[in-house]
């Protein structure tokens, strides 16, 4: 079973490290200068939430729209979907973590009650109730939220994964510059390797 084990995890971490290498190309070549303000993992973050924010309107309409929920409760369902989705793809693609699992899914739990009840519900069900078409209201609560959940999981929630930004950075750089050395591992330099996430 070691094997198999071993197996999946490499797997899993190669799968992270193309996502890493993607998006550190794809910031390389960003024009205006924006590479040197946009991070490789905030570009990742964007995407991933971008799947993660259309899988929440969907459910949204499928519960309020087609079902005819309450909308406080389409919003919490279809918000508990997507966020769920959005941590296990930030943690294995984008923030590529391997600290343990229970802390910062603790940390999680709260960032995201904090981001629920400030942005989703208060933002997005007060433009609801203040006539606001409920679509329209989850996007501009979904802009709020953005900015918000980003910072969190960077700085709080994914803390262990900083070590891989100076790589990161490191990488777009060169693919900015147009080099064709190879790319070196892009794994945080403080992960634990013992598998044990």
């Amino acid at each position: 079973m070691p094997v198999a084990r071993s197996s999946r995890a490499e797997r899993r971490a190669r799968r992270g490290e193309r996502f890493t290498a993607v998006m550190a190309a794809i910031v390389a070549r960003l024009p205006f200068g924006l590479a040197r303000v946009i991070a490789p993992n905030m570009l990742g973050f964007a995407v991933i939430s971008t799947i993660t924010f259309g899988l929440n309107l969907v459910l949204l309409i499928a519960f309020h729209g087609v079902l005819g929920w309450p909308v406080p409760l389409s919003i919490t369902l279809a918000y508990l979907a997507g966020s769920g989705l959005g941590y296990l793809l930030n943690r294995a693609l984008n923030f590529r973590s391997h600290g343990p699992v229970a802390p910062q899914l603790g940390i999680y739990t709260v960032v995201a009650a904090v981001n629920y009840f400030a942005w989703i519900l208060g933002i997005g069900a007060g433009l609801a109730a203040a006539g606001v078409d409920y679509r329209l209201a989850r996007v501009i609560a979904g802009a709020c939220e953005s900015v918000y959940m980003y910072a969190a999981m960077r700085w709080l929630v994914f803390r262990d994964a900083r070590g891989g930004q100076a790589v990161l950075a490191g990488q777009a750089a060169q693919a900015g510059q147009g080099s064709e050395r190879p790319a070196t591992s892009t794994a945080p330099a403080d992960c634990d390797r013992s598998g044990s996430s």
